[in-house]
């Protein structure tokens, strides 16, 4: 009897705080968690994407004699940091680690950049066509992560809005919900309008 009597009360305490929980946003938190770390994956394999372009465009710049080797230096060492930082889904929690690993895919972007913009004063490049076939690839890959940080953006700001709303705050600070950090101001506008990379102006 005693069981009996037990477990309509065991069901209805289930039931009670399986309600409770979906409605302060656990659910909710559980969903866009998830969506966050799918966004910064798919950021990731861009990332990866652009930085495995590297060495095939830092070959074919070699074979320019004169070409200015300042500029290429900096793409080199600018890969080996970007690639050589540690990234883990631990990150996406972690303002200090993330705002490092962006400083260091900012630098690549920008060393890749400059070098693109001095490549057009070599006539020999801009006429190889491995040359040409690598600046699409790169440009392709610039539009592509453009795209994969800005859904990371939104992915952030929709969890962000409810890490921070009444009352589904008290979930996040209950079961741990910090708030993520999404790319800093000062990169926005590479966020917004990717590296030109044009080989065919005159």
């Amino acid at each position: 009897m005693r069981l009996s009597s037990f477990r309509p009360w065991a069901w209805l305490v289930a039931a009670l705080t399986t309600a409770l929980l979906s409605g302060c946003g656990y659910n909710d938190f559980q969903r866009l968690d998830e969506q966050t770390k799918a966004a910064w994956s798919e950021v990731l394999n861009q990332y990866q994407r652009r930085a495995d372009l590297v060495p095939n465009i830092v070959a074919t710049v070699k074979g320019e004699a004169a070409f200015e080797q300042e500029t290429l230096t900096k793409v080199i060492e600018a890969r080996a940091k970007a690639t050589s930082i540690q990234v883990t889904p631990e990150t996406l929690n972690n303002p200090e680690a993330f705002s490092k690993f962006q400083a260091a895919q900012g630098e690549l972007g920008s060393a890749l950049s400059r070098l693109m913009v001095v490549s057009e004063q070599y006539p020999n490049l801009k006429a190889n066509q491995g040359f040409s076939d690598l600046r699409v690839q790169l440009e392709g890959t610039e539009n592509r992560i453009t795209v994969a940080r800005n859904r990371y953006i939104q992915a952030v700001q929709e969890y962000n809005v409810l890490a921070r709303s009444f009352p589904s705050n008290l979930t996040a600070m209950v079961f741990s919900y910090a708030p993520k950090p999404a790319f800093a101001v000062q990169n926005e506008a590479a966020i917004s309008a990717p590296p030109v990379v044009d080989f065919n102006k005159k």
